[in-house]
């Protein structure tokens, strides 16, 4: 076999996996991470994508970024370490590193994906790092994943563990809130639109005071840091928190 990696339609990897720092015994794992389901969906059923290399990612990153941070900070207890992680792994963050890797050209879009600028959108983008982990981890096990996540976060890890911009949305509304009012904020799913493959997730925030606020995303947790980012700055407009809250 051509030990050369490529990806579906010809399209180079070699430097993706490089930069990895992973070499691929089954270079079809790659292909497959950098597959949307928008580009199979095109090619009707029995196409594959990268959904559930998705899935697996997701764990896989969150369980490398915990081990790099449990050994990097020892004094710092559960509730800090959960905050530093969520900024790390944030939809946005994951979006940043794959920029940096060059991911975006790889990318396999259907059309219409691709019309709309698919190939650029944080959620996509996001996603597709998490299967490329994934891969890794299903190539090369656990160590080679790591090894990964280490290269990929090279000069991002937090060196203050209290800055503020470590805290995900969600956790800093949850402790604004808590401190002006004295309880929690109330999130209800509102809405899911679109097909099984492309969910879209609506919700609504609800501050004891009785004031609303709605966030989308791709899924539940992302629409709900949606609501929160919009909560928060509502607060920060208003002069009931700080504007480095």
């Amino acid at each position: 076999m051509d030990d050369k990696k490529t990806a579906p339609d010809g399209a180079n990897v070699e430097d993706l996996a490089a930069k990895l720092g992973h070499r691929f015994r089954r270079p079809e794992l790659l292909g497959l991470a950098l597959t949307h389901s928008s580009w199979a969906n095109e090619r009707g059923a029995g196409s594959a994508h990268n959904e559930r290399l998705e899935f697996l990612g997701d764990a896989v990153v969150e369980l490398c970024v915990s081990s790099e941070l449990f050994r990097r900070f020892p004094k710092l207890r559960e509730g800090e370490l959960t905050r530093l992680r969520a900024h790390l792994v944030s939809t946005q963050g994951l979006a940043r590193r794959a920029r940096e890797l060059g991911l975006d050209a790889h990318l396999r879009l259907g059309r219409g994906e691709e019309q709309q600028g698919g190939r650029d959108r944080d959620a996509i983008l996001s996603d597709a790092l998490e299967a490329v982990l994934a891969a890794v981890y299903e190539d090369g096990g656990f160590a080679a994943a790591r090894d990964a996540v280490a290269r990929i976060f090279a000069g991002h890890w937090p060196s203050d563990a209290g800055a503020p911009q470590a805290r995900d949305y969600k956790s800093r509304l949850q402790e604004a809130v808590q401190h002006l009012f004295g309880t929690m904020p109330v999130y209800t799913q509102a809405a899911t639109s679109g097909p099984e493959h492309a969910k879209h997730f609506q919700v609504r925030l609800t501050l004891p005071d009785g004031r609303n606020f709605a966030g989308q995303g791709t899924s539940l947790k992302k629409a709900e840091q949606d609501a929160a980012r919009c909560a928060l700055e509502a607060l920060v407009a208003q002069k009931s928190l700080p504007a480095d809250t």
